[in-house]
C-alpha cells in the first residue's frame, strides 16, 4: 500500500505556508514537517554521491542571480576610525568562496521527492519524472515524463502520488525562485504520455471509485490562499469540477488521505479553529460527511483504523492536545472518547497509526520521546531518547511491523533508528559514530523571563573550549505561530562550533516548543512576553559565561525578524550584529493593508490594527518599523527576494531606509570618533519566500559575521567546503 504523510506534520506544513511569513520551502535534507508536506524524501545518511544528471544545485541557482547590497559605510559622512580593512581576511574568503562556489556538482546531492507504490520506486532522475524496480538500482529506471517540456526555468518535484492501481502517477513540479507550482498527470503505458496539467495545485490525493475509476482530488491555491477543492478524472470518461469552496477568507483548505487509504479528508482550518469532513475512500462521488462543524478554538485531525477515528484535538481542558476516538459512523464531537492525554508543556510533533499501534513523537521538556500505544490492550511504552537529539525525520512506511525515522541536530546529521513492534525494543543504525559526539557538548538550560516563566534553551559548542567568556555566540530565536525554532542539521551551524562559536537556540513564548499554550503567550497582546523571553536568554546566556555582547549576534528569518528587530530597539547593546532573511519587520502597516494575500489569515497571530484600537496601539509597542530611533544599533545584514509574496520586499526596504537616517543623526550627535554600524541589504531575484540552502547566501552571512566580529575567516571556509559534500 502506498505510504502517505503524517497527518498533524502535514496539518502543520499547510497551516504555515497560508497563514505565516514563516515557513520556507523545504527541499533539502531538513528534519520538520515531513518534508514537501506528504512525499517520501529520500536521506541518504550524508555519504559522497554523485548528483542526479542535470539537476542544478541551489549554489548553481544563487551564483547565477545578481544580487545589490547597500551599506551604511556608503551614506555615511563619518569618518571611519579603526578602518583596518582585513584584506588578508577578505582575501582567504574570497579565495575560499571561489573554489566553494565552483565546486563540481557531483560533491553533493541532491534529494528529491520519491514514493513506492506497488513494485516501484517514483522519483526525480536528471530532468525526468522516472521510475524503477529497484531503489538502489539508479541506471535503471524508465523515463515517464521530462519536464522540460513544461518550459519552466530550472523545474524541480516537489511531490508525488500514485493512483491505487498505477495506472496514473501525478506530480507536482515547483521551480526554485517561485511558490507557483503545475501538478501534471501522467497515464502509465508502454509510452506514457502526460493526460492533464493543473496550475496552482497544493495538496492531491488519489482515490478508486465503484467502477475502478481513477479519481483525483486536488486543491487549487490563488494569491497563496488556497479555498477550493476539485476532482478530476481521466481516460474517456475526462471531467474536471469545482467540489468545494471555503467562503470564510481566514480560513485554507487541505487533503490527506488517511493512512489506510480508507478516507480523504478535506480539512478547513486557520490558526485556532479546524473542521473535517470524510469522503468515502470506496464511494468517491457520495456527498461528504461532516465530523464536527468548526467551533471557534478547537483544532482537530483525523486518523483512521479498523472503523474507527482517531482524533487528535485540543477540545476540553487544558487545552493541549490530546488523542480521542470515536467509531467512524458516529464523528460528532459528543461521540468522542478520551483515549490519551499528554503530560503538561508538551508538544505532539508528529502521529503515525499502525495496525496495532499508535505511535506519538512527543517533545517534553526540550527533549525528545516516542510514544508507542498498543490498540489492542491500551498499553503505553514511553521511550526517552538521545539528549543530543533535537529533531525527527519522519520517515515513509509501509511495514506494519516497524516504525522507523530519524534524528537530527542542528551540527548532527541525521542517524536512522527503528522501533520493532514485535521485540518491544528501540534499535539504532550502527556504524560510523559522527565525531561530533565526542568534539562539541549539547546543553539545555533555562533563562527566567520578566514575569517568572522558565524559557528553555539549547546550546552547542565544542567540548574543548576554553574561556567561552572569550568565544564569539550566535543566537537563534523565532517565537510565532505556533512552530518550533528550526533544529535540523544545517552543515554550517556544525562548521561555526567547529571554529569555536557556541549557538544558542532560544524557544521562546510564541512558538510551539512546550504546547499550544506556549504560542497562546507569545501571540497576540502577549507577542511581548516572546521579546522579554528573548532578551532574558541572551542575558542569561552572558551571565553564565557563554560569550559577552561585543561577540555576539543573533539570526532569524521571516517572523522571527519581528523579536530580533524589536530587541535591536530596545536593548541594541547586548548585539554585535543580527543578520536576517526575508524578515518580517513593518507589522502594523503590513496588518493593516487587506489587500495583501495573507493579511486576513493572520488577525488570528498578530491582531487586527484596522478595527481593533488596543491591537493597532499594542503592535505600536514592539513593530521593528515603528520604534526605530537615533541610537546605536548593531550592524545588520538583511537577505530579501524581490518577489516574496509572504514578507513584502517595500517593508523591508522601507525599514533599511528609516534604519539608515536614524543611524545618520545619531552618527552625527556621536562625533567623529563613532564606529558607525553596517546596514547591508541583499536583493535576491525570484519569488520564493527563503532559499535556505543557497551558498551564495550562507556564504553571505558568514562572511559577514566574521567581518563585523574581526575574526579570521580561513578556516571556516575550508572546513564549510568539506562539509557541503554531503
Amino acid at each position: 500500500m502506498q505510504r502517505k504523510s503524517k497527518l498533524f506534520l502535514q496539518t502543520l506544513k499547510y497551516s504555515i505556508p497560508h497563514l505565516g511569513k514563516c515557513m520556507q520551502k523545504q527541499h533539502l535534507n531538513h528534519y520538520n514537517f515531513a518534508d514537501h508536506y506528504y512525499n517520501r524524501i529520500k536521506l541518504k545518511k550524508y555519504h559522497l554521491t554523485k548528483c542526479l544528471q542535470n539537476k542544478p544545485t541551489v549554489s548553481e541557482l544563487a551564483r547565477n542571480i545578481p544580487s545589490r547590497s547597500f551599506s551604511s559605510k556608503d551614506f555615511l559622512p563619518i569618518k571611519q576610525e579603526n578602518e583596518k580593512s582585513l584584506s588578508e581576511n577578505m582575501d582567504a574568503f574570497e579565495k575560499v568562496r571561489t573554489k566553494l562556489e565552483t565546486q563540481p556538482q557531483e560533491e553533493y546531492e541532491i534529494i528529491n521527492a520519491e514514493v513506492k507504490h506497488g513494485g516501484f520506486v517514483y522519483y526525480q532522475e536528471g530532468c525526468c519524472l522516472v521510475r524503477s524496480k529497484d531503489e538502489e538500482d539508479n541506471d535503471n529506471y524508465e523515463v515517464l515524463f521530462n519536464l522540460e517540456e513544461l518550459k519552466l526555468d530550472q523545474p524541480f518535484i516537489d511531490c508525488i502520488r500514485v493512483a491505487p492501481d498505477e495506472k496514473y502517477v501525478a506530480a507536482k513540479i515547483r521551480t526554485e525562485d517561485s511558490e507557483a507550482s503545475t501538478c501534471i498527470v501522467v497515464k502509465l503505458s508502454d509510452q506514457p504520455v502526460m493526460e492533464a496539467s493543473f496550475p496552482n495545485v497544493s495538496s492531491f490525493e488519489w482515490v478508486k471509485d465503484e467502477e475502478e475509476e481513477d479519481v483525483l482530488f486536488y486543491t487549487f491555491q490563488r494569491n497563496l490562499r488556497c479555498h477550493d477543492v476539485y476532482r478530476a478524472t481521466f481516460g474517456d470518461n475526462k471531467r474536471n469540477e469545482r467540489f468545494y469552496t471555503e467562503k470564510d477568507p481566514s480560513y485554507f483548505v487541505f487533503l490527506y488521505l488517511t493512512k489506510d487509504s480508507r478516507f480523504l479528508t478535506i480539512n478547513i482550518m486557520n490558526k485556532t479553529t479546524s473542521e473535517v469532513w470524510l469522503i468515502d475512500g470506496l464511494s468517491p462521488w457520495d456527498p461528504p460527511v461532516l465530523i464536527q462543524k468548526r467551533i471557534h478554538g478547537v483544532l482537530y485531525y483525523v486518523e483512521h483504523r479498523d472503523d474507527e477515528l482517531y482524533i487528535l484535538t485540543n477540545v476540553g481542558e487544558p487545552t493541549e492536545f490530546k488523542l480521542m476516538r470515536t467509531a467512524a459512523d458516529t464523528p460528532a464531537i459528543m461521540n468522542w472518547d478520551l483515549f490519551f492525554t499528554m503530560k503538561r508543556n508538551t508538544k505532539v510533533v508528529d502521529l503515525d497509526m499502525f495496525k496495532d499501534h499508535c505511535v506519538l513523537f512527543l517533545k517534553h521538556s526540550n527533549l525528545l520521546y516516542v510514544n508507542v500505544i498498543g490498540l489492542a490492550d491500551d498499553s503505553v511504552r514511553s521511550l526517552k531518547l538521545p539528549p543530543w537529539a533535537c529533531g525527527f525525520i519522519m520517515d515513509t512506511n509501509s511495514d506494519p511491523k516497524n516504525c522507523p525515522f530519524q534524528l537530527c541536530s542542528p551540527i548532527r546529521p541525521p542517524k536512522y533508528y527503528t522501533y520493532k513492534f514485535a521485540e518491544g525494543k528501540l534499535f539504532e543504525e550502527t556504524g560510523h559514530e559522527d565525531p561530533i559526539t565526542k568534539t562539541s557538548r549539547v546543553l539545555r538550560l533555562e533563562a527566567k523571563s520578566k514575569d517568572g516563566k522558565s524559557v528553555p534553551m539549547t546550546i552547542f559548542h565544542k567540548t574543548d573550549s576554553e574561556d567561552l567568556l572569550k568565544k564569539p555566540l550566535l543566537v537563534h530565536v523565532y517565537g510565532a505561530y505556533g512552530m518550533d525554532l528550526k533544529m535540523n542539521f544545517r552543515p554550517e551551524r556544525r562548521v561555526l562550533v567547529d571554529d569555536g562559536w557556541i549557538l544558542a537556540y532560544c524557544h521562546v513564548r510564541g512558538g510551539g516548543e512546550l504546547g499550544l499554550q506556549w504560542h497562546a503567550d507569545g501571540r497576540l497582546t502577549k507577542k511581548l512576553n516572546g521579546l522579554a523571553d528573548l532578551e532574558a536568554c541572551i542575558k542569561t546566556l552572558h551571565g553564565q559565561g557563554f560569550s559577552q555582547p561585543s561577540l555576539t549576534t543573533l539570526t532569524a528569518f521571516s517572523a522571527g525578524g519581528v523579536l530580533v528587530g524589536a530587541l535591536c530597539n530596545s536593548n541594541p547593546e547586548l548585539l554585535r550584529a543580527v543578520t536576517l532573511e526575508a524578515p518580517f519587520l513593518d507589522v502594523l502597516n503590513t496588518m493593516m493593508d487587506t489587500t495583501l494575500p495573507l493579511t486576513l489569515e493572520e488577525l488570528e497571530e498578530w491582531g487586527n490594527p484596522s478595527s481593533d484600537e488596543k491591537h493597532k496601539n499594542y503592535i505600536k509597542r514592539y513593530c521593528p518599523y515603528q520604534n526605530i530611533k537615533p541610537q546605536h544599533y548593531p550592524s545588520i545584514h538583511i537577505t530579501a527576494y524581490e518577489n516574496d509574496e509572504r514578507v513584502p520586499l517595500k517593508g523591508i526596504i522601507n525599514y533599511t531606509e528609516k534604519l539608515k537616517e536614524a543611524i545618520t543623526e545619531h552618527a552625527k550627535d556621536a562625533g567623529e570618533g563613532y564606529q558607525a554600524p553596517n546596514v547591508v541589504l541583499d536583493i535576491q531575484p525570484g519569488g520564493n519566500h527563503v532559499i535556505e540552502d543557497s551558498h551564495k547566501k550562507i556564504t553571505a552571512q558568514i562572511k559577514f559575521l566574521y567581518e563585523e566580529l574581526g575574526l579570521d575567516s580561513t578556516s571556516v571556509f575550508e572546513n564549510l567546503k568539506k562539509y557541503l559534500k554531503f
